[in-house]
Formats: C-alpha cells, sequence, structure tokens
C-alpha cells in the first residue's frame, strides 16, 4: 500500500514535464537561499542575545568604579573640624 519506488520514479517524471528542469532549479536555489538566511538571522539573533547579557554584566562594574571615583573626592566635613 505504500509509495515503491517505482511510483517515486513516475511521479519525479510527471513533476518534471509539468514544471520543467529550469524552474525546479530555480525553486530549490531560492528554497537554499531562504534556509540560509534563516539561518544567518537566528546566529545574527544568538549574538545580539550573547552581547546584551555581556553589557548588563559590565554596568554594574561600571557603577561601582564611578562609585570609587565620587568617594575619594568627597570631602568629610567631620575630619577637617577636628
Amino acid at each position: 500500500m505504500g509509495l515503491s519506488t517505482t511510483h517515486l520514479i513516475i511521479f519525479l517524471v510527471i513533476i518534471v514535464l509539468i514544471f520543467g528542469t529550469k524552474k525546479l532549479k530555480n525553486i530549490g536555489s531560492d528554497l537554499g537561499g531562504a534556509v540560509k538566511g534563516f539561518k544567518d538571522g537566528m546566529k545574527t539573533g544568538e549574538k545580539t542575545e550573547a552581547d546584551a547579557a555581556a553589557a548588563k554584566a559590565a554596568e554594574p562594574a561600571a557603577q561601582v568604579s564611578a562609585e570609587k571615583r565620587i568617594d575619594t573626592q568627597t570631602i568629610d566635613v567631620e575630619a577637617k573640624t577636628k
């Protein structure tokens, strides 16, 4: 009841006769380009997520160093009066 090799060959011959080899080649290359573009888009999306996570991790360190700079420049009023 399943498809045999003979059935598949006949099916492919009919498809080639209907669409032609040139059109099938164009469809194949378009489909391949779409898949490649999708994969590249997924890789780019992963990179931007990783960059955002790295930026968030670096942000508190920048705040701490800024606070240290402020602390070194502050003047303790009580220390001067003693």
